[in-house]
């Protein structure tokens, strides 16, 4: 069974524990209050992937209750919790990978912890997609795991589970580079070192890109 697969049945079996767990947002406060002043467009058109149970969506809505927000997931009971927890913005199946066959232009795209489950290659792939989605000045923000690439590997949902996905490490090096590489200037880059809710010393990652215009 592929990791994408997995990911769907594991997401939709753990939704509700899931969104009791990880609906308070404000370890990342920080980040996501640089991502709203980054957008200075009115009523700006924001897509997000990745949403969960619309944990980020609704610290957005909160701090630009303006947004037009599309959140998308892979899994259909996140994105029913997503739609109860956030009716005001739009809430629709779709996996991160599929951002390459989106036509419409947004202002922002941010994808938080989407990159845990995407190679590398998957990745800078990703993020080629979604600075494609933005006109100069778009922002682009997202959120990953920092170890080295190696130590990727699966990882069960508790301890002793059988249940888990196959987890991929990213480093801020590797994808500022690439953010460069796709005319997104990094405007925001932030390494967070925590124990997480096993006890384990964890460093998540976040950078924010603005896209500029190469014609000039």
């Amino acid at each position: 069974m592929n990791n994408t697969r997995l990911a769907v049945q594991l997401f939709d079996t753990y939704a509700q524990t899931y969104q009791q767990n990880y609906m308070d947002v404000d370890l990342y406060h920080d980040s996501l209050d640089a991502f709203c002043r980054a957008i200075p467009t009115e009523n700006a058109s924001i897509l997000e992937l990745a949403c969960g149970p619309g944990n980020i969506t609704q610290y957005l809505l909160r701090q630009r209750p303006d947004f037009n927000i599309l959140a998308t997931d892979l899994s259909p009971n996140m994105i029913a919790l997503a739609q109860a927890n956030n009716p005001q913005a739009t809430c629709q199946l779709m996996d991160i990978r599929d951002v390459d066959k989106i036509a419409q232009a947004y202002d922002a795209v941010l994808c938080g912890f989407g990159l845990p489950y995407l190679t590398r290659e998957e990745a800078v792939k990703w993020i080629a997609d979604a600075a494609k989605l933005l006109g100069p000045g778009g922002v682009l923000y997202v959120s990953a795991i920092e170890d080295d690439y190696s130590k990727s590997g699966f990882m069960p949902s508790s301890p002793g589970s059988t249940d888990g996905l196959y987890q991929f490490y990213h480093q801020r090096d590797h994808l500022s580079a690439v953010f460069e590489a796709n005319g997104l200037n990094v405007i925001y880059s932030e390494l967070k070192s925590y124990e997480d809710r096993k006890g384990q010393p964890t460093t998540d990652l976040i950078l924010i890109g603005r896209k500029y215009d190469r014609d000039r």
